[in-house]
């Protein structure tokens, strides 16, 4: 490809992902697999690799996807919550593994890796002020999330409270039954909120038989 051909094609891409990721993100309206936003997002990456002078420091794949939304208030995050890249090929990884060495002390030649499955849910931040769940929210755009308090409380492997003696089972074998005795006066927790598919097919089944739009995806 030539470069002014990859610098339209930039374009366009740029384009046709910013509108996916709208429709994903804001609107709840997803009108493609993931598969296919994930390819387009793959051939973006690959020709910026490649024609690096086309990077633009402003683009939105330089952000996290997503914005709040109007009709929640807006919850700025103390730290801001990050989201995680992807790579499809095990250079991809040996060339991620050199940047974190780069930020590592030089005396560190080697490293061990941690792996988990990655759940696709929503990332959310949880406040508690003297053990008591104060505020919760959507990582957002990563600076500014959604105040979702409410709707976090039906959720019930969210505790409101961890005070001491707090006991309870949090889900994938993990307790928070370890608290110290005297809890910080402000303590965030960060994870991520997930819908099983088979919860998915009931909720939408129901919303057929009462002729709403089905949601396509879990995150929705």
């Amino acid at each position: 490809m030539e470069k002014l051909d990859a610098k339209d094609r930039i374009k366009k891409l740029r384009k046709e992902i910013a509108h996916l990721r709208e429709a994903y993100h804001v609107k709840n309206d997803p009108n493609v697999t993931d598969d296919i936003y994930d390819s387009l997002n793959k051939e973006l990456k690959i020709l910026l690799e490649k024609y690096p002078e086309f990077n633009d420091i402003n683009s939105f794949e330089n952000r996290i996807a997503g914005k709040p939304l109007d009709k929640f208030l807006k919850v700025k995050h103390k730290i801001r919550m990050l989201s995680l890249n992807d790579v499809f090929n095990e250079q991809e990884l040996y060339d991620w593994e050199k940047r974190i060495k780069k930020l590592w002390r030089s005396d560190l030649h080697s490293c061990n890796y941690f792996c988990e499955v990655k759940f696709d849910g929503l990332a959310i931040s949880l406040i508690y002020k003297n053990g008591k769940f104060f505020q919760g929210s959507t990582r957002g755009d990563g600076e500014i999330g959604e105040d979702i308090t409410e709707n976090l409380k039906m959720i019930k492997n969210i505790p409101l409270y961890i005070g001491q003696g707090f006991s309870q089972d949090i889900g994938q074998g993990l307790t928070l039954s370890d608290l110290p005795e005297t809890l910080p006066e402000y303590l965030e927790v960060r994870g991520e909120i997930i819908m099983h598919k088979d919860t998915l097919l009931a909720l939408n089944k129901k919303r057929k038989e009462q002729g709403e739009v089905l949601f396509a995806n879990t995150r929705n």
